[in-house]
This record gives structure tokens, sequence and C-alpha cells, in this order.
């Protein structure tokens, strides 16, 4: 899936521009979905906690029983190297991936050694602020006995995908997406908070989503500042009660909702106050103290 018509693809020791083809019709991935990725972004000439990012695909891989054949520190190197192709003002989206070209004699499970590498890095505009909107999605996250919601892998998109399609069908951005016991885990696509009383809380970690890179360090940056935050189990009726609503992401970054269901939310100061702590952070406006 093309973000654009900028795109360089590095694959096999060499960078290619373009869409470059990578997976072969017979590799395990192609038909039994043995994929993971992981996304980051450079804006403003910043390229915020990207050596997490790398660290993420290596353990993503080692999740679904692959053997990274790089390094966390190398897939950064390459990242860098690619961001250099492209002008240094460029709005890009990074994504290195990984995935099993064999499987074993038993076919379904993947030969852990065969795990081949590719990153993408493409243009992609930072999203405005303002028309973020949300509803409730009928589809359950589920927990980690029923699928791989331990690494950021591929595979798990296709679910991701209809609460997605069924949002944008209903004439909303995104979704609400609960787990099975009721509780909200978050959106499509990125995790979610909610203000209360200038308190910030967000659904604690479960097993049942992916504790966003861009979700701890918004929350590391709010304590630090001063602001209380807690993780804990939320219900939509939190969130339909709550004074602000924000979303945080990689391809976003802190996004606040403009509208939750039918109710246009008021304006979000604690939002974007959050917005803007993470921007001082991109741009090294803490010390390192602040920051870790």
């Amino acid at each position: 899936m093309a973000l654009s018509k900028n795109i360089v693809t590095w694959y096999e020791g060499k960078w290619h521009r373009g869409n470059a083809p990578i997976i072969g019709a017979a590799d395990h991935a192609a038909w039994l979905g043995s994929q993971v990725f992981d996304g980051a972004r450079q804006f403003e000439r910043v390229r915020p906690d990207l050596i997490l990012n790398c660290h993420r695909i290596v353990a993503s891989a080692d999740a679904m029983g692959m053997v990274s054949p790089v390094t966390a520190e190398t897939v950064f190197d390459l990242i860098e190297e690619g961001c250099k192709m492209f002008d240094a003002d460029a709005a890009l989206y990074l994504r290195p991936m990984m995935w099993a070209r064999e499987g074993t004699p038993g076919i379904i499970d993947i030969d852990p050694d065969s795990t081949a590498v590719a990153i993408c890095i493409e243009e992609l505009p930072m999203p405005e602020v303002g028309t973020f909107s949300l509803t409730v999605s009928d589809y359950r996250r589920p927990r980690p006995d029923m699928a791989m919601t331990m690494a950021k892998a591929g595979s798990l998109y296709a679910h991701n995908g209809r609460i997605m399609a069924d949002a944008r069908k209903r004439g909303f951005s995104n979704a609400l997406s609960l787990d099975i016991d009721d509780n909200v885990a978050e959106t499509a696509s990125t995790n979610v908070f909610l203000v209360r009383d200038n308190e910030v809380l967000t659904p604690v970690p479960n097993g049942t989503f992916l504790n966003g890179l861009n979700r701890q360090r918004v929350i590391k940056l709010l304590r630090a500042d001063g602001v209380k935050v807690t993780e804990t189990s939320l219900k939509v009726e939190d969130f339909a009660k709550a004074d602000e609503i924000f979303a945080t992401g990689n391809i976003a970054k802190v996004m606040p909702v403009a509208r939750f269901e039918d109710r246009i939310m008021p304006d979000c100061p604690m939002t974007m106050r959050a917005r803007s702590l993470y921007w001082d952070f991109a741009h090294s406006r803490f010390s390192a103290q602040d920051v870790a």
C-alpha cells in the first residue's frame, strides 16, 4: 500500500526507488501472514524515539518466532541513511518490516532463520488538528491467548481495518474498540486518553492492545510536567462524560478528538499541553533527565 509517490525501499543490501517488490508468491508471509512491522516518523527535521521503534521491530520478530538477521542499531542506521535521500524538511513515514520466507516441514509454522528484512520510507504529511472524530466499534480486541497481540504484527491489522472501515462508513475518522470484558482498549490505529477534572486517564495495558511508544512517551512527559496520569480500566461511559479525549500514535503523535459520537468536544487545553510537550521533547527542548 503506497502512501505517496515518493518512496525509497531498502532490500537485500541496497536502496531502490519506488514501491519495490520484496515478497515472493511462495514466501510464508504471502499466504500465512508471518510479517511484523513498525512505524516511526520524521517531521520538522526530527525523528523522535526512532531507536525505540527499531528495538520494537526486533522484539516483534522474536515474538512471532523469527530470528532477526539485523540488530536494532543496524535498522536505525539504515533508516537514518534512507532519510538523507529526501529533502531535510520532508515529513516521512519510516517503516521497517520483517517476514518469514520459509516454513518448517510442518509448513504452517515458520522457519525462524528464513527472516527477511526491508525498510520502506515514504513522504507523508502530518495530519491537521481539528476534525478527528470517534465512534464506538462493535468489533472486539482479542486476548493474548487468541492472537499475537504482543507483536506489531501485520496479521492483526485486517481486524483493525474493518474497525476503521466501519467507522468511516458511519462518518467518523476512527472508533473505540473494546476488549471482551467491555473495557475500552484503543482505537483501530491509536492509543486513547481522556481528561476528567484535569486528570488524564488511559486504558491500562492488559494484553489486548499494544502499549504504544507514543503513549508511553506522552505519559512520561505529562507526569514530569506535574499532571496526574492514571492507567485504569475505562468504559465507553467514561469517554462519553470526558472533558477531553485525545489519541496518540505514530501518524499524528498527539491528536485531539473534535467529536465523539454526536457530541462536539469542547476546547482541549490538556490535549494541546500534551501535544506541546511532545513537540518540545521531539525538538530536544528538555534535559536528558526530563525525557528518560
